[in-house]
């Protein structure tokens, strides 16, 4: 029998600046790095058929960084952008982003509008780049626009909340993954998560591999979802 696969998996990519800080290489060596794993898991998924990535780029909270880190961080995005839209249109991978990109930098904002608009018709697998995101900050705006939209508090439901996050068309995280040897969720797709199943890696980020991938694919297949029903109902 084929191992069941997660339709949707979400990753938190921890451990960049630790990683470079082992090596004895400044911390923008760790977000290449990094950069270059995300490519790896990226191609793995595609390569199994998961439908639904999504890679915790930028947090709200991470403009406290240094602001060389910051922008070093934004220039490796424009580049990886620019290096992987002709791989995502053989692909058929359509580019998505969780989060304000109203308030990222012109030359981020620019490249990836050009990417989610050359890949708009990727119908094999969709990237999600969570940047400039924040849980709290997405279930507070949700809220807002259904106030501004006029719904009833009788009429507010799951789907009526649902449609007005960012993953409104998509299904929730079947496994969130995160590496680094850290065990909190940072804030992440907080509404989404619900009865996702959770993987934690002791490995740093740019050393997570396919084949830890694939270890933690197998993790989740040899367990029992129950989305909060007991052994009886689940027969």
């Amino acid at each position: 029998m084929a191992q069941q696969l997660p339709q949707h998996v979400a990753i938190i990519m921890d451990g960049n600046g630790r990683w470079a800080q082992r090596q004895g290489l400044p911390r923008t060596a760790g977000h290449r790095a990094g950069v270059a794993a995300a490519r790896g898991i990226v191609t793995e998924c595609r390569t199994l058929g998961i439908p639904y990535l999504t890679l915790y780029t930028f947090s709200r909270e991470n403009w406290n960084r240094p602001q060389e880190e910051v922008s070093t961080l934004f220039s490796l995005l424009v580049e990886f952008l620019t290096e992987e839209v002709p791989n995502m249109l053989r692909q058929s991978i359509r580019l998505n982003v969780l989060g304000e990109m109203d308030e990222l930098p012109l030359a981020a904002r620019t490249a990836l509008r050009h990417a989610m608009k050359r890949t708009a018709q990727g119908a094999a697998m969709t990237v999600n780049l969570a940047l400039n995101y924040g849980g709290r900050d997405e279930i507070l705006r949700a809220a807002r626009a259904l106030v501004a939209d006029g719904v009833r508090p009788g009429d507010v439901t799951e789907e009526t909340f649902r449609a007005r996050l960012y993953t409104r068309d998509q299904p929730d995280p079947d496994l969130v993954i995160r590496t680094s040897g850290e065990l909190r969720i940072s804030n992440y797709l907080l509404f989404q998560c619900a009865y996702s199943e959770f993987y934690f890696s002791d490995v740093l980020w740019p050393d997570f591999t396919p084949e830890l991938l694939r270890q933690a694919l197998a993790d989740y297949a040899a367990r029992n979802r129950r989305f909060g029903k007991t052994q009886e109902q689940m027969a």
